[in-house]
Formats: C-alpha cells, structure tokens, sequence
C-alpha cells in the first residue's frame, strides 16, 4: 500500500494541502547521524605561516591540511564503505524532508528500519575492531609521511568508540503545549509544519523523477546501438536496478503525480518477463524494449521540463 493510499487525521481545522496532511499521518521523522573520527586536520597557525613563507604568500590568503591517517588503508575502506552502506540503506527506504538530517519513512517500516540499523551498527562496530588491530601501523606509516607535521596528540588512544552510528525519531509536529498557552503561535507552528510537508511532496517528486530517468537513460543507452558490430555490454543491475525502482516507487508513492505513476506502470509493463540473458540473446527484444523505454524517457523528459512552472503552482504562500 503507498503512502497515497493511508487514512489521515488533519493538523489543523483549516486544512491547506490534503496530501501533505496524509502524508504527515503516514510517516515518521527518521535521523541518522554518525559519530565519525577525522581523518584530516588544519595545520596550526605557525604551520600554515611557514607554508606560506615558503611560496611568498600571506596565510591569511591560504589554507592547509595535513591527513592523519591513509585513507585507502583496506581496513578504514571497509569502515568507510560500511557507512556509506547505512547512508544508502537508509535513504532507500525513505523520503527527503526539508530539514537537515531528516527523512521520512513509512511507520509501517520503523520496527524492519530499527532491526536492520542495529545490525548494521554491529557490523560497524566489528569493522573498526578490525580497524585497531591496525592502528598502530597506520600511525607508524603518518609519522614517516607526515614528517615534522605529526603531532601524536592528533591521534586519540584508541579509535573504538570514535566511529558509530545513532538514530532517532524527531517530533517534527507542533508541541501541544503551545496550543494551550499561546493559541496563535500553536496554528503558526501547524502552518509552518504543513508547508514542511508540502514541500516534502515536492522534493519526493523531484527525486523519483531524477531516478527514474537516469536508470531509463542508462539501461536505453546499453540496450541501442553496436561497439565493433556486437550489442554493448551490460550488468544484469541494468535491469535489477529499475525493478528495484520499480518496488520503492510503489512503496513511497505520496501519489502526487498521476502522469508519474502511469509512466513508472508502463515501464514496469515493458520489462515485466524480460531478464537480462534473455535481451541478450535475443536481438529483437532488444531493439523492441529499447524503442519503448526510449519513449516512455521522452514523455517523462517533458514533464521534468514542465516541474518548475507546477512547484511555483503547489508552493505555499
């Protein structure tokens, strides 16, 4: 069921945007935020002073950073790429909020959303376990390469506990408090939350647009034409890619955008059946979904010319 689809209770007496109060009723405020060690720093004054004696420049004029630890290490690529990991994972399942920080997932998804970031958390945790086991070595390898700019302060005892990764539930409703001291402030608060999510059906739209038409661009432009008279290569994620599309587009819907959605079901017409060995092998089919989806990216390329003039239309006074 899509976001568009959930029953709503309205913010406020005066409704404004019908949609963005069952959108409001749908989802909940997810925040991640990251406990993350720095793996560069700015040079002292002194230190950027003679950095700047030494190409005649005034330093008030430069900027200098020296790097604590080798960042293309293997076992802080793999705490790097596990974070990357938690970000992905959770703007997957979730929507923009205009706010920084902030995302909205479906509260139907909160209890799978926690399960997954407490595994995530402990894979985190495993992998910077790893990571010490290699700390002093990476630290032995900056005082050679850094020379007379290490500085063993810059490095804390121990790096667990300097990589983690937290979440919560933000109110980012009106507190109700305000309606029984100040009335007026109270509906101030519910206009100011009502245009948050009004602009969040904006920014959901613009973002389901720019990914639907990048995999169409993408999986047309491997599906058209010959490298030295064969078919181009392409992955199987060509394909895996925009079905997965396919479900999360059906997952968040706010259903603001019928042209959208009718779009997205055509696409999802043309693929259904067709597996990535299949257009492969056969040269019709190829050319056959190729031309389909290269039609469905032209409409789709107009109305993404048309958004700005419709968001100045939806955009709250």
């Amino acid at each position: 069921m899509s976001v568009a689809d959930r029953v709503s209770t309205p913010l406020t007496g005066n409704l404004v945007d019908p949609m963005a109060d069952r959108l409001r009723a749908a989802m909940a405020a997810a925040r991640v935020s990251f406990t993350w060690f720095g793996s560069r720093k700015s040079l002292t004054a002194e230190q950027q002073s003679q950095a700047a004696d030494t190409f005649d420049a005034e330093k008030e004029f430069l900027s200098a950073r020296k790097k604590l630890i080798d960042t293309t290490h293997p076992a802080m690529k793999a705490v790097t790429a596990l974070r990357g990991q938690i970000v992905q994972y959770w703007r997957r399942v979730s929507l923009p909020f205009p706010e920084p920080g902030i995302r909205l997932i479906r509260r139907a998804d909160i209890a799978a959303f926690n399960v997954q970031l407490t595994s995530l958390k402990g894979e985190l945790g495993a992998t910077v376990e790893q990571l010490e086991e290699s700390y002093a070595e990476l630290k032995r390898s900056a005082r050679q390469r850094l020379g007379r700019l290490f500085n063993a302060s810059d490095y804390p005892v121990t790096l667990r506990g300097m990589f983690d990764v937290n979440w919560d539930w933000p109110s980012i409703d009106p507190p109700q408090y305000l309606q029984q001291l100040t009335p007026d402030l109270f509906q101030q608060e519910c206009t100011r939350v009502q245009a948050r999510f009004t602009e969040a059906i904006q920014l959901a739209e613009q973002a389901f647009f720019e990914e639907f038409s990048k995999l169409l661009e993408h999986l047309t432009e491997r599906l058209t034409g010959d490298v030295d008279g064969k078919p181009k290569v392409f992955r199987d994620s060509a394909i895996e890619n925009l079905r997965e599309f396919f479900q999360r587009f059906q997952s968040l819907n706010v259903g603001s955008h019928q042209q959208l959605e009718e779009l997205v079901s055509q696409a999802q017409r043309i693929v259904r059946g067709v597996g990535p060995q299949k257009l492969r092998d056969d040269r019709g089919l190829r050319q056959e979904v190729a031309s389909q989806l290269s039609g469905v990216q032209s409409v789709l390329d107009g109305l993404m010319v048309d958004r700005p003039r419709r968001n100045l239309v939806r955009r709250p006074h």
